[in-house]
């Protein structure tokens, strides 16, 4: 008596399932997909049945088939800040959802990484990529991508006069409105921490700062502007550097939580505290601001709404390659915590 569960001689295709199993190769095809059109109780048939015989796709004949790979690379310029890893996960998960495999670049804000990350994605002929570009990026750096025929979408960051889809958050208001609520909370000397102008999140979130200042008719004042990337350590750097000031500010809007966490640490290490001595604002509301003590108050830019938006950008773009560019640009929203209150009289820290 033969072992039904024996596997087959030789590599097991889609040919032979539909054989063993008295099936079309295409009935076997869509139930492996786990495909709605065919009946569950044949889906599962199916689907035993492969696994029982250690089958396993031929994407690259699958490619050949209908001209996609079902592949979608994703170049980030940094995972190692958590607002990037949870912006990869809501991509991933949107994909994935849509029976997509995910390729991941990483640029390391270098554009000739950059450039060797995506033309590494490119080899394998991606339906789409999704790119969040390096600093001093410009739309030629991504020409040649497009170039092939390959979907490209921006998120996050983009390169503003690039042809390209993009999903993001409305920087520029949400920076504004971190400065807004800090007035409202009586402050009137405030600074900014963190950004710089090669990146368009620098770019808008400072011109949302300098907007915020205008609406109350505050003056803009660049000693209190300290560009830096986003990281921990820029920011307690720039937090001693002002309270070095001659007359320090009272409160301060942060490029990034990053940044902000960074100054909660330089406050602390003066003697200060966060929300009582002198206020921080974050911004992109990563799960870790709620764990801080103080919590932080941030701009939560709704990092899950816009990778799940770019994710369908880039399936719409696959589908109807003509179709007009589209721009999502998502409303943030303040989130406040204990790091901000009423200003305070902040004494200045020596050099």
């Amino acid at each position: 008596m033969t072992d039904t569960a024996a596997p087959l001689e030789g590599r097991v295709t889609l040919q032979s399932l539909a054989a063993e199993l008295g099936l079309s190769t295409a009935t076997v095809s869509l139930a492996l997909r786990a495909s709605p059109v065919v009946a569950e109780s044949t889906r599962l048939r199916v689907q035993e049945t492969a696994r029982a015989r250690g089958y396993v796709a031929n994407r690259a004949a699958a490619a050949l088939r209908t001209a996609r790979t079902n592949i979608i690379g994703v170049g980030l310029h940094d995972i190692v800040n958590p607002a990037f890893a949870e912006l990869l996960e809501a991509i991933e998960s949107a994909l994935s959802a849509a029976g997509k495999t995910v390729l991941l670049g990483v640029g390391r804000e270098d554009v000739a990484r950059q450039a060797r990350a995506l033309n590494t994605l490119a080899e394998y002929r991606p339906d789409a990529v999704i790119v969040c570009p390096v600093a001093w990026s410009t739309a030629e750096d991504l020409a040649c991508l497009a170039a092939t025929g390959t979907a490209v979408v921006q998120v996050t960051r983009e390169i503003e006069d690039a042809p390209f889809d993009f999903a993001g958050s409305d920087d520029l208001r949400g920076m504004s409105m971190a400065v807004e609520h800090l007035i409202a909370l009586g402050h009137r000397r405030i600074a900014m921490m963190g950004g710089f102008e090669g990146v368009s999140t620098g770019r808008k979130r400072l011109a949302g700062y300098r907007a915020g200042l205008a609406q109350a008719g505050l003056p803009f004042l660049p000693e209190l502007v300290i560009s830096a990337p986003g990281h921990r350590e820029e920011g307690r750097i720039a937090i001693d550097r002002l309270l070095a000031l001659d007359e320090p500010p009272t409160a301060a809007v942060c490029f990034n939580d990053l940044t902000a966490f960074g100054a909660v640490m330089g406050l602390q290490a003066a003697g200060l505290t966060a929300g009582r001595d002198f206020s921080l604002v974050g911004f992109d509301e990563i799960a870790e601001t709620a764990l801080w003590h103080p919590g932080l108050t941030t701009i939560d830019a709704r990092i899950a709404d816009y990778g799940h938006e770019a994710a369908k950008l880039a399936l719409a773009r696959i589908l109807h390659p003509r179709r007009a560019v589209e721009r999502v640009v998502l409303e943030p929203r303040l989130v406040v915590r204990a790091s901000t209150g009423a200003p305070a009289s902040v004494k200045r820290r020596p050099l």
